[in-house]
């Protein structure tokens, strides 16, 4: 199997800055909340809502406090209404950026992003001006020590779209519909996965350098800073020479 490989540098690792910044939290919560309030409060038959608790526990989320997002969002307690909402826009070196948010005021997100873009040298676009520029895909997160070879058998008999051994990790894609299933089989070939999430994979991606990597870098940090950011997809490329430099100077 083939492809992925370079996609691992694209999208910006939020787990860890997140938890640096008191809000992996507060996104999973939303996340639960939306998910419950979409498909229903039973993880057994909605998927979405499963990957969501699959990530609260991870975090080490109390139960208590996972059972009242989902409670939020199936009606049982009162809580604040989410609306999922996507801004689309360009970067330095025109790089395509999707940004996906959970917002209880549009008005404020979308003044807050577009003030984002234009303080940070970029541009927001209109609705569909990137988002075709990306793929929805499922992905599955294995330690590099794992057995890549019963992965890879499991892993194709399920369903799934591509493996992909980087080294330090190794990672499954599927289609976006088929994660769940493929995920409920790798764990019934007794593989546990480290993570599994949908994902935004770009199309074809921009290498950028220099100044112009420096600025874009900044911009989507600032992008998921932001409260009501969920996750940010860029189709950047920046080369491993190029990135040891940038992490020196920072």
């Amino acid at each position: 199997m083939s492809g992925h490989s370079k996609w691992s540098t694209i999208k910006f690792k939020k787990a860890l800055k997140d938890a640096k910044r008191g809000k992996i939290f507060t996104r999973l919560i939303r996340e639960i909340t939306v998910a419950a309030r979409a498909g229903g409060g039973d993880p057994g038959s909605n998927s979405r809502l499963r990957l969501a608790l699959d990530k609260a526990y991870g975090a080490n989320m109390t139960k208590d406090t996972i059972e009242r997002a989902v409670k939020r969002g199936t009606g049982e307690l009162e809580g604040v209404d989410y609306e999922e909402v996507t801004y689309e826009g360009y970067g330095p070196g025109g790089v395509a950026i999707l940004i996906e948010t959970m917002t209880d005021n549009k008005v404020r997100t979308v003044a807050e992003i577009r003030h984002i873009f234009s303080k940070r040298g970029g541009n927001m676009g209109t609705a569909g001006s990137v988002a075709y520029q990306f793929k929805k895909l499922g992905l599955i997160v294995f330690p590099g020590d794992a057995d890549e070879d019963k992965i890879l058998e499991a892993a194709l008999e399920a369903g799934a779209e591509d493996v992909v051994n980087e080294g330090e990790r190794i990672v499954v894609y599927t289609a976006a519909t088929d994660l769940h299933s493929v995920v409920l089989a790798l764990e019934a070939a007794g593989l546990q996965p480290e993570e599994s999430e949908l994902t935004m994979i770009p199309e074809n991606t921009i290498e950028v350098s220099g100044e112009e990597a420096e600025k874009l870098l900044r911009l989507i940090d600032f992008l998921e800073e932001n409260d009501d950011v969920q996750n940010v997809y860029a189709n950047y490329e920046i080369s491993e020479a190029e990135m040891a430099r940038l992490e020196a100077a920072s």
